[in-house]
C-alpha cells in the first residue's frame, strides 16, 4: 500500500520538476536567441558604421590606406572584439583588422563567390561561416556594401555603385560563453530552488500525513474498546487537519457518552426489573411455603398484582421506546390542531386531577393552532408531560397550560407547583430511568422513561423542549412548527 505521504511527495516533486523543466527550456531558448540576436545586431550595426565611414572617405578622395581610416577600423575591431574585413566588390580582401594587427593591400585572398553573390543580390550578408577557410572555426559574419555616387558611362547617369564591402566576423565562442554564463546562473538558482522546494514539500507532506496516521491509530484503539483514546496536539491548528482532529475527539466523546449511557441503561433496567420480580417471587414463595398466613394472603396477592402491573408497564414503555428509536420509524407529518390535542389529553386525566384537588389554569387561543407533526406522537408527549405534572403537583395547587405562537413556532407550556427540582438534576431529567431520590420514593408507579420518550419524540420532529424549576414552580415548554 502506497502511503499518502509518498504519493503526495512524488506528485509535488513531479510537478516541480516538470515546471522547472519547462521553465528551463523556455529560458534557455529565449536567452540563447537573445544573445545571438544581440551579437548579430551589434555586428550588423558596426558593419554599417564602417561602410558609411568608408563611403564618406572615398567621396572625400581618401582610401583605405589612409592612417585615419585604418585607426578608425582598428578601434572598431578592438571595441567590438571582432574581425574586420574590407574587400573589393569582387571579394578580394584589401584590408583586415582583428584589433591587434592591421593588414592593408592585397592579401591574396578572395572571399567565396557565394558570399559575393549574396551581397550583390540582397545588398547584405549574414551567416555563420569560415568564409571559405579564412577562419579556422565558424564565425558569425555580417557584411555591408560600401556605395558611392558614380557616373555610369554607358547610360550617362549618376547612381550608387558598390566599390567595396565591409565584413564584421565575431567569434561564436564569445556568444556561447555569454549564453553559458546565463545558463549557469539559471541552473544554479534552479538547483537551490528545487532543493528548497523538495525539503518544503517533504515537510509539508509529513505535516499533513502525520496527524492522519495518529487519528487512524486512535480509531483502531477506539475500535478495540479504549474509549479514552483522543487525538491531542492539534488544538491550535486552524486548518482541515485541526478540524478533523476536533471532529474525531467530538465523535469519541459522543460515543464514550453513549457507551456510558448504555452501561447505565443496562444497570438501570436490571434494577427496575429485579425489584418487582424479587417482590413477586418473595410473596409467592411465602404463600406456597406457608410463611404468609391465610389472613395475609390477600394483601400479598394485591402486592404481587401491583408489582406485576408495574413490570408490565415497564415492558410496554421499553417496547414504545424501542419503536421510537427504530431506524424504520418515520414520523408522519400532517396538519392538526395542537389546542384540541392538549384539551383532549386534559379531559382524559380529569380523574387524576380531581383526585389531587388541582385547579387548572388554561391560556389557550380560541381559534385552532395548526401545526405540523404526528398527532398520535404529540398526544403521547402531552399525556406524559401532564401526567408527570399532576403526579408531582402539591395537593390543592394549580396546574397551568398555555399555548403561544411566535416566529413560525407554537410554544406549548405545562406548569405545576410542587417540589423544586435541584439545578444539578435539570440536565439529567430527560435521561432514561432518571428519577431523583425524592420522586423515587413517592412515584412507585413510574419507571423513569416518560420524559425520555417525550424527548425522543420531539427530537424525531426536530423540535426542542426546555425545563425550568424555581421556587417550587416547574415548567416544561416544547415547540412545534406552525402549519
Amino acid at each position: 500500500m502506497k502511503s499518502l505521504y509518498k504519493r503526495q511527495f512524488v506528485m509535488m516533486a513531479g510537478m516541480i520538476l516538470v515546471s522547472f523543466a519547462l521553465l528551463g527550456a523556455a529560458f534557455i531558448t529565449l536567452s540563447y536567441r537573445y544573445t545571438v540576436q544581440e551579437k548579430r545586431d551589434s555586428m550588423e550595426r558596426n558593419a554599417d558604421y564602417i561602410a558609411a565611414f568608408t563611403s564618406a572617405m572615398y567621396s572625400s578622395g581618401f582610401n583605405v590606406r589612409d592612417d585615419g581610416y585604418q585607426v578608425y577600423v582598428s578601434s572598431i575591431a578592438r571595441i567590438s572584439d571582432a574581425y574586420v574585413l574590407v574587400t573589393a566588390a569582387d571579394g578580394q580582401v584589401i584590408l583586415s583588422a582583428d584589433g591587434n594587427t592591421l593588414q592593408t593591400g592585397s592579401t591574396g585572398y578572395t572571399l567565396p563567390q557565394s558570399v559575393v553573390a549574396q551581397v550583390q543580390k540582397d545588398g547584405r550578408f549574414t551567416g555563420i561561416t569560415t568564409l571559405g577557410g579564412l577562419f579556422p572555426e565558424k564565425r558569425y559574419v555580417a557584411g555591408t556594401p560600401v556605395q558611392v555616387n558614380a557616373l555610369d558611362l554607358t547610360t550617362g547617369q549618376t547612381g550608387l555603385k558598390t566599390i567595396a564591402v565591409v565584413y564584421m566576423a565575431a567569434d561564436t565562442s564569445s556568444i556561447t560563453e555569454m549564453w553559458r554564463a546565463f545558463a549557469s546562473i539559471f541552473f544554479f538558482t534552479a538547483v537551490v530552488v528545487l532543493c528548497i522546494a523538495f525539503i518544503t514539500s517533504s515537510v509539508t507532506s509529513l505535516r499533513q500525513t502525520k496527524p492522519l496516521k495518529e487519528i487512524a491509530d486512535m480509531a483502531r484503539k477506539f475500535g478495540h474498546g479504549e474509549f479514552g483514546a483522543r487525538v491531542n496536539g492539534y488544538e491550535n491548528r486552524r486548518d482541515e487537519v485541526g478540524e478533523l482532529a476536533e471532529a474525531f475527539n467530538a465523535m469519541a466523546d459522543s460515543i464514550a457518552k453513549s457507551e456510558a449511557r448504555r452501561s447505565e441503561f443496562v444497570a438501570n433496567i436490571s434494577h427496575e426489573l429485579k425489584t418487582p420480580m424479587t417482590t413477586i417471587a418473595g410473596f409467592s414463595d411465602g404463600i406456597l411455603d406457608g410463611t404468609i398466613t391465610p389472613d395475609h394472603e390477600k394483601a400479598a396477592l394485591q402486592t404481587i398484582s401491583s408489582e406485576t402491573r408495574r413490570l408490565s408497564r415497564l415492558v410496554r414503555r421499553m417496547l414504545d421506546l424501542s419503536r421510537l428509536q427504530s431506524a424504520e420509524n418515520i414520523t408522519a407529518q400532517e396538519q392538526f390542531d395542537v389546542s384540541e390535542v392538549l384539551l383532549r389529553v386534559l379531559v382524559s386525566l380529569e380523574t387524576k386531577i380531581n383526585a389531587r384537588h388541582l385547579d387548572v389554569d388554561t391560556q389557550i387561543p380560541e381559534g385552532a393552532v395548526l401545526v405540523w407533526g404526528d398527532p398520535d406522537s404529540i398526544t403521547q408527549v402531552c399525556y406524559n408531560l401532564l401526567d408527570n405534572a399532576i403526579k408531582f403537583s402539591a395537593e390543592g395547587s394549580t396546574l397551568g397550560l398555555s399555548i403561544t405562537t411566535k416566529g413560525g413556532k407554537a410554544y406549548v407550556s405545562v406548569r405545576n407547583t410542587g417540589q423544586t427540582i435541584p439545578p444539578e438534576e435539570l440536565p439529567l431529567i430527560f435521561d432514561r430511568f432518571h428519577k431523583s431520590d425524592k420522586s423515587r420514593s413517592v412515584d412507585r408507579e413510574g419507571v423513569g422513561l416518560g420524559l425520555y420518550i417525550v424527548k425522543t419524540i420531539l427530537n424525531s420532529h426536530k423540535e426542542n423542549i426546555t425545563v425550568s424549576s424555581e421556587n417550587g414552580v416547574t415548567e416544561f415548554v416544547f415547540t412545534l412548527t406552525l402549519a
